[in-house]
């Protein structure tokens, strides 16, 4: 079996054009969130480790055993830059999976970021390096390099499906994955959704502060009756 046809570790992908990346990267996770249905985001147990981690790229999609990094050495191997890597840990934490060593290696190969559903370890060095780290838990305890996983293949991380090469947003509230053919489309709506937030926002601040919808949500839902105001 040659390199290409492994089934494994597929290394050639269709990534999210890096234009698309940089504009994505102007949003926050909860705008691209709604935007797309209120769906694709990572449990909330997916943190960064800082809160002032941020990350936007294509996604690495990575599926290991719980408690085993084998296959996520693999994905660092073959990431370019600009990749983030995702990582379908089982939302396992008995064991980390990455600590130092390996984020330090991603940095320097110019990933741009790692999100992981299970744990991590070297946390005051991830939070002083700043390199984006996600993870659902800290764990001291190392983990096993022996159990084949796979690179590049559909998966699902902690409740959301991920493509490779889809387009991953990560801030303090979460991690967003948007379908690599559904971003132009959801970056002109996310757009929409700045303006009209911000204008919201502004409104509030000079007195306006009942939303204009809530009496006709209100009446919908049976809480009003009829001709009944608030």
């Amino acid at each position: 079996m040659s390199h290409a046809e492994s089934t494994f570790i597929t290394r050639d992908i269709i990534r999210i054009a890096p234009e698309l990346v940089k504009q994505a990267a102007q949003f926050q996770a909860a705008i691209l969130a709604d935007v797309a249905g209120r769906r694709g985001t990572l449990h909330g147990r997916v943190k960064p480790v800082s809160p002032t981690m941020k990350v936007a790229g294509p996604a690495i999609t990575v599926e290991v055993r719980p408690g085993d990094n084998l296959a996520i050495h693999a994905a660092l191997a073959i990431a370019q830059p600009g990749d983030v890597i995702v990582v379908d840990g089982k939302g396992d934490i008995s064991c980390a999976l990455i600590g130092e060593i390996m984020s330090t290696q991603a940095e320097a190969s110019g990933i741009a970021g790692i999100i992981i559903d299970g744990a991590v370890r070297d946390a005051d060095a991830l939070s002083a390096n700043g390199f984006p780290v996600f993870a659902a838990g800290l764990n001291p305890c190392g983990p096993t390099k022996s159990i084949a996983g796979q690179v590049n293949q559909p998966v699902s991380v902690a409740g959301a499906a991920i493509q490779p090469g889809d387009l991953i947003i990560g801030d303090i509230d979460g991690v967003v994955v948007l379908p690599r053919e559904s971003v132009p489309a959801l970056l002109a709506l996310a757009q929409k959704k700045l303006d009209f937030e911000t204008g919201r926002i502004a409104a509030i601040r000079d007195g306006d502060l009942r939303a204009p919808w809530l009496e006709k949500a209100l009446r919908s839902a049976g809480m009003l009756a009829d001709g009944e105001a608030l």
